[in-house]
């Protein structure tokens, strides 16, 4: 099962669209993750037409139309994986063992926020990922999302994308 992770997209504020490259990946994905902060109903319209299956949530960013819709925490089994969704998860120090703590029963944590990329691995074997933003580098030399792969319980694959700049 392929997967595509993105978060804080901020459209229209921080781009006009996705990029192409992203958009051109969505097809290939069985599964599109997107950890918060979409700002327009447009993005989720879209990514919920193209996407066979789209599990989001909301972030801080987004307002009560987005919250209507989307939850605040979301979780899915992946073939055998367990997947949990949140837009925020504090301070980059002790990430890891909060996160282990509130959310016990997971094997990766898909999250957005600081739109700075991140992979790690808590101590109870729980994996940390944060795929960037694909429209808001904030600090970073590139825009990323991530791609990976679920299968018979274990995340395998995972690839962090580094778009070109834009134009």
């Amino acid at each position: 099962m392929r997967l595509l992770l993105m978060s804080d997209t901020h459209l229209p504020r921080r781009a006009r669209a996705l990029p192409e490259r992203l958009l051109a990946d969505l097809p290939h994905a069985d599964v599109v993750v997107h950890a918060g902060d979409w700002v327009d109903e447009a993005t989720l319209d879209l990514l919920e037409q193209r996407s066979r299956r789209l599990i989001g949530v909301y972030g801080n960013n987004d307002g009560p139309a987005l919250r209507a819709r989307l939850p605040e925490v979301a979780r899915a089994d992946l073939d055998g994986l367990r997947l949990a969704v949140v837009h925020e998860t504090g301070p980059a120090q002790g990430r890891e063992r909060r996160c282990a703590d509130r959310f016990p029963d997971t094997d990766v944590l898909v999250f957005g926020h600081s739109h700075i990329p991140w992979d790690t691995t808590a101590d109870t074997g729980l994996r940390l990922l944060n795929p960037g933003s694909p429209t808001d580098r904030r600090r970073r030399p590139h825009c990323t999302y991530m791609t990976a792969t679920a299968a018979d319980g274990e995340l395998r694959d995972v690839r962090l994308h580094r778009l070109p700049p834009r134009t």
